[in-house]
């Protein structure tokens, strides 16, 4: 099996890295970028005087405009190229956190974070594009886990940087230098060369076919694929968006050790993700191993939920749940690829990473309410469910077998 791209090889190994190291940039800027605002909730409630479901209708917009926006990016993506596009969602997502850190309020909050939205549909179709047309095939599950650990990181130092930047130095400083590493990015990517993506014109001129991609598109498959990343998406939202304040408020962790726990959770997905590259290069079984790991973690979850852990059993429990969670995500995106028609990367991984959006959307009102319901507990017995609810899914799509087979090409 060779490159998505019809009749071409691979590119050089150092243009491979080159690329592989541009676009997981532009991932980690894109889970900096998701991350910064949820860990200043703690001091934007009292500093903007709103409450927490009011602070998650903002995290909800930004789904929103994301959920509308991210399949329609994922068509633009294959007819016209991701690099572009790409570079432009990095300055774009910049600009909406500069903009909001010089002029601070909640209605701005509310209009930025729209921006951010849109910005945000860029990166999974454009950067999956990228990586399924220029990587070699008998990497790319590791080259997908590298790309994953690098947003994975991104989210995991957001809490740290931008919570210490506020302390430091005001909410409006932690935004606007957050912000400006997206345009730096941009840069670095113009100055790595990274390629462009395979586009309908180029697949139309090496006589490459699209019959039938958009029945495919819209296949059982791919429809279970969207359904499985509202779970997943849920089953962390929680965690990401209201963690800090849990632990805060419903275990009594001091502010810096509940920082941590954060960014040792997020931290421990991003090794995951990368000893899960090498797994999913080894093994067809990715439902399966979604299962297990999400079994171990509902059961992590329900007993933080029941129960009251030392500080350092509950910060051990979360990371280890973590890894857990991180050691599916290449598997999960492999699951993506094979679903998707010859040619149709962008547009695949635009329509199932909307299951994502739809869960940013749901995710930050329910968790919210929660909170101000002041049962902060509940939180982590909510995850739970959703992480049963995903176990039952991934066994369910590993009983019916895959979708299709893998495409040979001579």
């Amino acid at each position: 099996m060779v490159s998505e791209v019809s009749g071409s090889a691979p590119p050089q190994m150092g243009a491979q890295t080159r690329t592989l190291i541009g676009v997981s940039a532009a991932h980690w800027v894109s889970h900096v970028h998701i991350m910064t605002l949820p860990p200043l909730f703690i001091i934007l409630k009292d500093q903007l005087g709103v409450s927490y479901v009011e602070l998650g209708v903002a995290i909800t917009l930004f789904g929103v405009v994301s959920a509308l926006t991210q399949a329609p990016m994922g068509y633009i993506v294959d007819r016209f190229g991701a690099r572009r596009l790409l570079i432009a969602g990095l300055c774009l997502g910049g600009l909406s956190l500069i903009v909001l850190g010089l002029f601070l309020s909640y209605p701005m909050m509310l209009a930025c974070v729209a921006v951010a939205g849109l910005a945000n549909c860029v990166y999974h179709p454009a950067d999956y594009a990228i990586l399924s047309s220029t990587m070699d095939e008998r990497r790319m599950g590791r080259a997908f886990s590298i790309h994953t650990c690098a947003g994975m990181f991104g989210g995991a130092v957001a809490p740290v940087v931008g919570l210490g930047l506020a302390l430091n130095a005001g909410v409006s400083w932690a935004l606007i230098v957050m912000g400006a590493l997206g345009p730096v990015v941009a840069v670095l990517i113009v100055l790595l060369r990274v390629p462009e993506s395979e586009t309908a014109a180029q697949r139309a001129a090496a006589g490459a076919r699209d019959d039938g991609a958009k029945q495919q598109l819209l296949s059982p498959a791919i429809l279970a694929l969207v359904v499985f990343f509202i779970l997943l998406g849920l089953s962390s939202a929680g965690m990401n968006n209201f963690g800090i304040a849990a632990l805060q408020s419903g275990y009594d962790v001091p502010l810096e050790l509940a920082s941590l726990a954060l960014t040792l959770f997020l931290g421990a997905v991003a090794v995951g993700v990368l000893a899960g590259g090498f797994l999913a290069d080894r093994t067809r079984k990715h439902g399966l191993i979604a299962a297990i790991c999400f079994a171990i973690n509902a059961a992590i979850f329900l007993v933080v939920a029941l129960t009251m852990p030392a500080t350092a059993v509950l910060i051990a429990m979360l990371t280890l749940a973590g890894f857990l969670h991180g050691l599916i995500s290449p598997s999960r995106d492999m699951m993506v690829r094979k679903a998707a028609p010859s040619g149709a990367a962008g547009r695949a991984f635009g329509i199932v990473s909307t299951g994502f959006n739809i869960s940013s959307i749901i995710g930050p009102m329910l968790f919210g309410y929660i909170m101000d319901q002041d049962a902060p507990r509940w939180l982590f017995g909510m995850s739970c469910v959703f992480m049963v609810l995903t176990v039952a899914l991934a066994l369910f799509t590993e009983g019916r077998g895959p979708g299709r087979i893998t495409r040979q090409r001579s």
